[in-house]
């Protein structure tokens, strides 16, 4: 009996100091981890994702948030994947998504959490650990050594490249990157909007719940200190006297229909005076937290609570099928806010609303798109009337930069969540959840890319990582009148992330754009500015007065490629045979050099015979290299 229990703890001795090796470790299976695991693997990376809970899919699925904000239009990457799915689930309807009015994708937590296990078994090059956390990191010269809580046996993982999957950036933090908590300054990231002076003010989070309709009194006990007052103005009612906006108190009926789900289910994630909650967990230890997330847990319970005897929807309760918690709540609230690191480049509201007016050409770097205005939840913080008036600020469709998931000074990590590089008024937008799959798509390529490469993340090259980002589907660019099964929209993408043809913001509410206006005539006054942006010491001026013929649209291609030193081709004529051999197999009509261009059509011929995009290098605040 003594040699076998020797035996047996030779045996866990050995596996719990076991040592695994993969090319990259994403910890989280947030939004954004999960994508990034799934990009990296498909790249080719031994990859695995930790996860402390049992579900993938962050705050799409583990905190509930089931009705999508945004990017209806701009299905880019794993995020139009998941929608597809989605739809496929849903009867091959999208209008089957449509059951609430907050979102134009409503779906339950349970149906997202199936639909990212599928995607990650589809991938041989990647694990997923679950109830696994990090206990610490260290870099050692090219690689990390990290020491894992799987299942309560310590496991030691060397991968080449970490990536912060976590809403609140807790491996960034671990790993010594600085970083921001709170709202800056307007002195220092010259938002005039924001406040003169720094504060640790953050987002209310939110500890969604969702119910379920039973056809039966399902009314829950009452919940420990209980105050219907919190509430009373969270929809049209007698006893709401006073509240706190007053252009925006519902009717009962729009209230609990807006974020209704399939299957007679509600998301309840109302932010007027309902369950958003004022809580600064982030600096918190994982014990303190869930200890100060009790009464985030209690507030949501109390507003169920008052939903049901207050406003008689006693037959809506808990739904029992979706969270295998204790308690029918999500593993963890929506966390609309944490840290903020340092990075390369720090993405602010100036870059989001006017990325053509700044100094830095950010969004010659982009790597993901958004479309939702900056919302920032602070309804249940006291003194919330002192703070910047954050109600959907208007602002065009973006594009998020690349250098944004990089920190300054800790070489191969990565981030992947909300803990990007951004200013707190950015992170209004950045943060919603189709942003954030594109984002962690992004960093898993990143991280594939210096993986295959063997060089720092810093120094893989801008082009590389948006380049792969165009063929896994995704944007560059938040141009939503060129669809990615058309045939121009790559050509579109690339160009417009040279600048030498530019979108054009528009604002429209919740959901704001970009258009590229294909179809208009080119100007010589848009020309001109593009090509002086990207070749400043081109010299365009010899093009005729008026929009521009096809013809002069060929000569300014032959020239800018003389300009380059590109020696594709012998002559200008022989260029010129060339484009009008293959006019139609980019999917362009009417050769006729005689005839004015239109924005795409010269798009395309650019992109494919001059190739501003692949041929000149840009940094990480998209200066041009060579």
């Amino acid at each position: 009996m003594k040699q076998k229990w020797i035996g047996f703890l030779l045996v866990l001795t050995l596996f719990s100091c076991r040592d695994v090796q993969f090319d990259v470790l994403v910890v989280g299976g947030s939004t954004g981890g999960t994508t990034a695991g799934i990009q990296a693997a498909r790249m080719g990376c031994e990859t695995v994702v930790v996860e402390e809970f049992d579900w993938l899919g962050g705050m799409l699925t583990s905190a509930g948030v089931s009705a999508v904000d945004g990017n209806y239009m701009l299905p880019g990457g794993l995020w139009g994947e998941y929608k597809n799915a989605l739809i496929d689930h849903y009867g091959g309807v999208a209008e089957n998504l449509q059951t609430g009015w907050v979102s134009a994708v409503n779906y339950e937590p349970s149906v997202g959490d199936s639909i990212f296990k599928a995607f990650a078994a589809a991938e041989k090059n990647l694990e997923v650990w679950y109830r696994t956390t990090i206990v610490r990191a260290e870099r050692i010269n090219d690689h990390w050594k990290v020491v894992l809580n799987k299942g309560g046996v310590e496991t030691t993982v060397t991968a080449r490249i970490l990536i912060d999957g976590t809403d609140l950036g807790d491996v960034a933090k671990m790993c010594g990157v600085k970083y921001d908590i709170g709202m800056e300054s307007r002195f220092a990231t010259n938002e005039t909007i924001a406040p003169e002076q720094a504060n640790d003010i953050i987002q209310d989070l939110t500890y969604v719940a969702i119910l379920k309709d039973y056809g039966k009194e399902a009314t829950i006990q009452k919940p420990e200190g209980y105050d219907p007052t919190r509430y009373y103005c969270a929809c049209e009612t007698e006893k709401c006297i006073d509240p706190k906006e007053k252009n925006r108190v519902h009717s009962r009926e729009a209230m609990i229909s807006y974020g209704r789900l399939p299957n007679r289910k509600y998301m309840i994630n109302w932010p007027i005076e309902g369950n958003d909650f004022y809580l600064n967990t982030i600096e918190m230890t994982p014990a303190e937290r869930t200890e100060a997330l009790k009464a985030a847990k209690n507030h949501t319970l109390g507003f169920v609570y008052y939903l049901q005897t207050e406003l008689g929807f006693n037959t809506l309760g808990l739904a029992d099928d979706e969270f295998p918690t204790s308690d029918r709540l999500p593993f963890y609230p929506y966390y609309r806010e944490g840290r903020r690191i340092h990075g390369l480049v720090r993405f602010t509201l100036n870059d989001l609303a006017q990325p053509y007016e700044q100094s830095a050409k950010l969004y010659r770097t982009g790597i993901a798109v958004g479309n939702y205005p900056v919302d920032h939840h602070h309804g249940r913080y006291t003194g919330e009337t002192e703070l910047p008036d954050l109600h959907f600020y208007p602002v065009p469709a973006f594009s998020v930069p690349l250098g944004c998931l990089i920190p300054q000074e800790v070489d191969g990590l990565i981030v992947a969540d909300k803990a990007i590089s951004v200013s707190n008024l950015a992170n209004g937008a950045t943060r919603l959840q189709p942003v954030m799959m594109q984002v962690g798509q992004a960093a898993g390529a990143l991280a594939a890319l210096a993986v295959s490469s063997s060089v720092p993340v810093k120094d893989v090259p801008v082009r590389e990582v948006q380049t792969a980002i165009l063929d896994a589907g995704g944007y560059l660019v938040p141009i939503d009148d060129y669809f990615l099964s058309e045939a121009p929209f790559q050509s579109v993408q690339r160009i417009c992330a040279t600048g030498i043809l530019k979108g054009r913001g528009v604002t429209q509410g919740w959901e704001n754009r970009m258009t590229f206006d294909g179809e208009q005539f080119l100007s010589r006054e848009q020309l001109m500015a593009g090509l002086a942006d990207f070749y400043p010491k081109y010299d365009a001026s010899w093009l005729p007065e008026g929009d521009v013929l096809l013809y002069d649209a060929l000569k300014v291609a032959y020239s800018v490629m003389t300009y380059d030193r590109k020696k594709d081709f012998r002559n200008s004529k022989r260029m010129m045979k060339y484009v009008s051999d293959h006019w139609e197999e980019w999917g362009l009509t009417d050769y006729n050099e005689l005839r004015v261009i239109k924005r795409m059509e010269f798009a395309v011929l650019f992109d494919k015979v001059v190739e501003p995009f692949s041929r000149h290098a840009v940094s990480v605040t998209g200066e041009t290299l060579d």
